[in-house]
């Protein structure tokens, strides 16, 4: 009688079974890695928050309710840019603003910005920024133009959010300072390594 004896299948089944547990053993190893290194690359949702309520002077119940939606949006941010921003206009506004961008691998770089601001400006404002960034890898490439839709209201000690770029490059800045400020606008953002006093 020909055909496998059940104690070759027995053994075939082994060898299978075998290899499907080093095939799941290396695919669950592969899954943490990758969830470990987004981690290591990225900053969470808590130390966000914390450093943003420290340089905006906020309270972290604040800060964590202004952050809660970004994040839910964006995930996690692999760098972020603590600054300073001054403007102000009627027809155009006009932006100009610097701080310190802290990227989790790269470190801390300067950066200035500056940006026409197309809409209703009511005053002036001079404000405190507080910037989520997403999508860079390489520092130098935050050094561009990006284009944004606003649409926010300042008050005296307000707190307002800004989101600049694309799906796959953005910047959520958090703006809390002096100011009335009633924007429903089109305009972006000239990121440069310099200071810049010309806004196009």
């Amino acid at each position: 009688m020909s055909g496998t004896s059940p104690r070759s299948w027995h053994h075939q089944g082994h060898w299978l079974a075998l290899l499907m547990i080093g095939f799941i053993a290396v695919l669950v190893a592969s899954i943490a890695a990758a969830a470990q290194s987004t981690d290591e690359n990225t900053y969470d949702e808590a130390t966000i928050v914390e450093k943003g309520s420290a340089y905006l002077g906020e309270g972290a119940e604040v800060m964590a309710k202004t952050l809660e939606g970004i994040f839910k949006k964006n995930g996690r941010p692999n760098a972020y840019i603590e600054g300073s921003e001054a403007g102000g206009g009627l027809i155009v506004g006009l932006r100009y603003g610097d701080g310190m961008l802290n990227h989790k691998i790269e470190g801390q770089r300067k950066v200035h910005w500056t940006g026409p601001s197309i809409g209703l400006d009511a005053g002036a404002d001079a404000v405190k920024v507080f910037a989520l960034v997403y999508g860079l890898y390489d520092t130098q490439e935050i050094y561009r133009r990006i284009s944004a839709m606003e649409g926010s209201f300042y008050y005296v000690g307000g707190l307002g959010i800004s989101m600049y770029g694309n799906k796959d490059f953005t910047i959520a800045m958090v703006r809390v300072g002096v100011g009335l400020r009633a924007q429903a606008s089109l305009g972006y953002l000239n990121i440069t390594e310099k200071r810049r006093w010309v806004p196009f």
